[in-house]
């Protein structure tokens, strides 16, 4: 199966109330940049991260959002969103990001990309789009965006293929890991069947599925 980018995004550094990071800045408003833009390990080269407690790190390199999915919202609010508007550093076309399995690995330009799991909405998106009901609109669309860590690095731009060159057959997906996580707990059980489940989301569900509080 094979998609393409419709746009790669870099924060442009924001400062406001709303932003989560202590001094006040966040990375959340992304803008298409022309041009192969490097993926790392490490996150995206030329990206800025403002709450790094929640925000980056290996597991979260890369964050992923579809413009089908960015469409349904533009229609839904009556405005016009423009990639990035997410925060995601990648714009996906005809990939099926909701869908994407967890361990799933993605050939994007000269990298090679595996997603590990969804994006969890926080204030400082809906302070960004200025929409207090944001989170919980957002956690019911349940259409939530895909991390991703980078297995090789590589460049990625704008019209570059986005080739899924492994699926893992535990069919746990995106979409599903996101409900398990917000709304449907019953799902819980289903991500410890996924062996490339970043290991913090393994201990939070085990710490929910024993009722403890630690």
């Amino acid at each position: 199966m094979t998609g393409r980018l419709a746009a790669v995004n870099l924060a442009v550094v924001t400062e406001a109330e709303w932003a989560g990071d202590a001094s006040g800045r966040t990375g959340i408003d992304k803008r298409p940049v022309d041009g192969p833009v490097l993926l790392r390990v490490d996150g995206v080269a030329g990206d800025f991260i403002g709450e790094r407690a929640h925000h980056g790190g290996p597991d979260q390199a890369v964050y992923a959002y579809a413009e089908e999915d960015a469409a349904w919202w533009a229609a839904e609010l009556g405005r016009g969103i423009r990639p990035g508007g997410f925060g995601e550093n990648l714009t996906t076309y005809a990939v099926d990001v909701t869908g994407a399995v967890i361990g799933e690995q993605w050939a994007v330009g000269s990298a090679l990309l595996q997603i590990t799991k969804p994006r969890i909405p926080c204030a400082t998106f809906a302070g960004f789009w200025g929409m207090p009901d944001l989170i919980k609109r957002f956690t019911a669309r349940a259409a939530p965006g895909a991390y991703l860590r980078v297995l090789r690095e590589g460049e990625a731009g704008a019209g570059d293929p986005v080739e899924v060159v492994e699926r893992p057959a535990h069919g746990v997906t995106i979409g599903e890991m996101f409900r398990a996580l917000t709304l449907e707990p019953e799902l819980l059980p289903r991500l410890l069947e996924v062996s490339d489940l970043p290991e913090p989301i393994r201990e939070k569900v085990r710490r929910r599925l024993t009722g403890s509080r630690s």
